[in-house]
């Protein structure tokens, strides 16, 4: 039995941080997991910079409420969940992922959660457990499921690597020169056809 497990942010929806990013003017808040493989350190300098200008959760998801998935992503999550069973795992949050998830057709996610203060202010974050989608693909695994996995950044490779079948799609071109030995593609047509064939 085969599960699909993908990335969220830049494979099926754009990054939110960089949407955010460019929604206030703060060009610092545009590093991502593609720039920074060490999530911890990222998340925590993110949340330094909201503290400095004053921004917290409300105006991210004033942001999010305008953020549209990918073209064609919708269309691909809905040929794809015809013929196999699909989990998006995301370092992304629960209070980031609702309206997207909506957007997509409610596809089932799996991500973490932020902590937040009585005030509504972003305390930090709590990750659902230590290389989360690595570990979540092992633990799928360990329940009989062949998984199938396809990401775009540096913490999608553990889950990519680890799959029977595993792909980068709209990576960076650092990552793939790094990984010639992941497929790779642009077109939502490419992968499903690729993960077609690893389905087979």
């Amino acid at each position: 039995m085969y599960l699909t497990c993908l990335d969220l942010e830049g494979v099926l929806v754009p990054e939110i941080w960089i949407a955010f990013a460019e929604a206030t003017g703060i060009p610092e808040l545009e590093r991502t997991t593609r720039d920074e493989p060490d999530y911890d350190k990222l998340m925590g300098f993110r949340l330094n910079v909201l503290s400095e200008h004053g921004l917290g959760l409300k105006e991210i998801q004033e942001t999010i409420a305008k953020i549209d998935p990918l073209p064609g992503a919708r269309e691909f999550l809905d040929e794809l969940r015809a013929f196999t069973q699909v989990i998006i795992i995301s370092d992304t949050f629960t209070q980031f992922a609702s309206p997207l998830m909506e957007k997509l057709g409610w596809p089932t996610i799996f991500c973490n959660e932020l902590a937040m203060t009585p005030e509504g202010e972003i305390a930090g974050f709590r990750m659902r457990c230590k290389d989360s989608k690595l570990t979540t693909v092992r633990a799928l695994q360990s329940c009989g499921f062949d998984t199938i996995a396809a990401g775009d950044s540096f913490n999608d490779l553990g889950m990519i690597q680890a799959s029977k079948a595993g792909f980068l799609f709209k990576s960076t071109d650092a990552i793939k020169a790094d990984h010639p030995e992941l497929p790779a593609y642009e077109e939502y047509a490419e992968l499903l056809d690729a993960i077609k064939r690893a389905h087979a």
